[in-house]
């Protein structure tokens, strides 16, 4: 069976722009959960005896005082509180960047408030300054932009300009739906994030090469514009059995991973696990048929 993936190119174009509509709109609205590793700060993950509510932690942190970054004194009413679902009755605590006195103090009060509560109970501690908060992001940063100038020149070489233009819009296009699934599922973006984003783009452009190669290479044989939808149809479905197979297989890893590997891998696998398979769709559905969009104008394509 062949599937006609030019005829819709415009249909898929339109859903994509959908999801970068909805992308736009979570971030405006919810933004992003950065972590300490970006904003800098403390984190610390407690186990309360006896059980706690959200409520009753806030309430805690609301008796504390600390000095933030202008030396101004505020309660850490507003820190950031996550419930580690499934393990017992442990919970995330993130603040502005505490002294060791001032954590001392955090802790005092959470024993006042947990009678039970002991040092074995601090299970672990965190503590990142802004400035080493504010070098990752710009690392990061220049790491993606590192990464998609590489990319623009490895494809044009090895290609054309318009394939290379075209494999790193899809490229930006799965990075964009990882970051819209973070701001909406408010899942914490921490250094480990910068990694899946540079995974998720090494998957997807080695699909979105292949489906290239194929293309490139039947355009030998008929170069002629009329016929252009024919050879990326042809192109896509030569590939279509090889990427699904390949992203089936990465999947039943992460899958894995995301429902057996515990609470504190799910930043890292969700992330990975929606762009695997954002990067196929984008490889079968985007990539092909944006480069015919784009191409199917004038008598011969330039191969």
């Amino acid at each position: 069976m062949t599937f006609d993936f030019t005829s819709r190119a415009r249909l898929w174009l339109f859903i994509v722009l959908g999801i970068v509509a909805v992308g736009i709109v979570s971030l405006a609205v919810r933004g992003l959960n950065f972590g300490i590793d970006f904003t800098g700060g403390t984190k610390l993950l407690l186990n309360l005896p006896g059980g706690y509510s959200v409520a009753q932690v806030r309430a805690v942190l609301g008796r504390v005082e600390a000095e933030d970054a202008s030396g101004r004194k505020v309660t850490l009413e507003n820190s950031y509180i996550q419930e580690v679902v499934g393990e017992g009755n442990e919970v995330v605590i993130r603040t502005i960047p505490l002294s060791e006195d001032e954590r001392e103090a955090l802790l005092k009060a959470i024993a006042a408030e947990w009678p039970e509560f002991s040092e074995a109970d601090v299970l672990n501690v965190e503590n990142v300054g802004p400035v080493v908060g504010g070098e990752l992001i710009r690392n990061a940063l220049l790491a993606l932009l590192l990464a998609s100038v590489a990319l623009i020149i490895y494809v044009s070489f090895r290609f054309q300009f318009k394939f290379a233009v075209t494999a790193l819009l899809v490229l930006l296009f799965d990075t964009f739906v990882v970051v819209t699934v973070c701001s909406l599922y408010q899942i914490e973006i921490n250094s480990p994030f910068v990694a899946v984003i540079l995974t998720v783009v090494g998957y997807s452009i080695n699909d979105t090469i292949v489906i290239f190669d194929r293309i490139r290479e039947n355009l030998k044989y008929n170069p002629s514009v009329k016929v252009l939808d024919q050879t990326v149809n042809q192109s896509i479905n030569q590939s279509l059995v090889r990427t699904i197979n390949t992203s089936l297989t990465t999947l039943l890893v992460v899958t894995t991973l995301l429902f057996f590997g515990g609470e504190t891998i799910t930043p890292f696998v969700l992330p990975l696990f929606v762009g695997v398979i954002c990067g196929t769709f984008s490889s079968i559905f985007m990539a092909g048929p944006l480069w015919y969009l784009w191409s199917s104008h004038g008598g011969r394509v330039h191969t």
